[in-house]
């Protein structure tokens, strides 16, 4: 697989550029070059240690006048192409991070329990089969979060970590933390009936250039029909989020429960 080397100029889609900064994009790998006018710009990968790091870089990002945030991006951008992965981590596209709708009135408390993950974009930090992810209601009013999938040695992975609402008015925007000392990631609820399917949209937009995104398609039951799955894709592709990557996660001849 190839690996980014380095990048930079910026692409025609990136909002809020002046016209004489809408210049062509280009990318070299260590095995092939491309380049493309800003209207078919290309997609970056990156692996998920990236993503604290760059909401940080971010933050400071945004604190620049708009001239020192053009320089800063120029010499940005080879450092964080020394970070991106291969094609099995996440996908870096131009522009901020999409804001579909989510699911109207959602009650957090029909949501708790447990879910199976039937499909997502792949992330490298799974690479187990039989992934569920069970939540429950914490004493101080948060959800607790276990995720947890079977390796190919026959063991189990789990990791653990807090979800919140901070805003009651959207109660479908949630954000999930699993390690104190990193910042909290977007976990949306687009759609669910709480019975039966949820499809979940993770974005992080990153140094105003790119955003980084993550879906997942979780069952209560380790299938779901295809009408169901094709339905749910059909709400992403309608707010201009990117499917083509999509996985389904093993769940044949999985325990129960891990």
């Amino acid at each position: 697989m190839s690996r980014l080397t380095w990048a930079f100029g910026m692409g025609e889609e990136v909002n809020g550029l002046p016209p004489q900064h809408r210049k062509l994009f280009f990318i070299q790998t260590k095995w092939q070059s491309s380049a493309r006018a800003g209207n078919a710009p290309p997609v970056l990968r990156v692996s998920p240690e990236v993503q604290p790091l760059a909401s940080s870089v971010e933050s400071r990002f945004h604190r620049q006048p708009p001239n020192a945030r053009m320089v800063m991006a120029l010499l940005l951008l080879p450092a964080l192409a020394g970070l991106f992965g291969t094609a099995e981590g996440q996908a870096f596209h131009l522009g901020r991070c999409p804001t579909p709708p989510v699911q109207e009135n959602f009650d957090v408390t029909k949501y708790l329990g447990r879910w199976y993950e039937i499909e997502k974009i792949p992330v490298s930090f799974e690479k187990g089969s039989c992934i569920q992810a069970n939540y429950s209601l914490k004493e101080n009013g948060n959800v607790k979060v276990i995720n947890k999938e079977l390796r190919s040695d026959g063991t189990v992975n789990q990791i653990e970590g807090e979800a919140t609402q901070s805003n009651l008015t959207e109660p479908a925007k949630l954000g999930v933390k699993f390690f104190w000392l990193m910042p909290s990631a977007p976990y949306w609820v687009l759609a669910t009936d709480y019975e039966n399917y949820a499809l979940v949209y993770s974005c992080t937009t990153i140094i105003w250039l790119f955003h980084l995104d993550h879906v997942w398609i979780l069952g209560r039951n380790p299938y779901l029909p295809p009408e169901t799955v094709t339905y749910l894709k059909d709400i992403l592709t309608a707010n201009d989020i990117d499917i083509e990557k999509m996985t389904i996660t093993d769940q044949v001849n999985c325990p129960e429960s891990l």
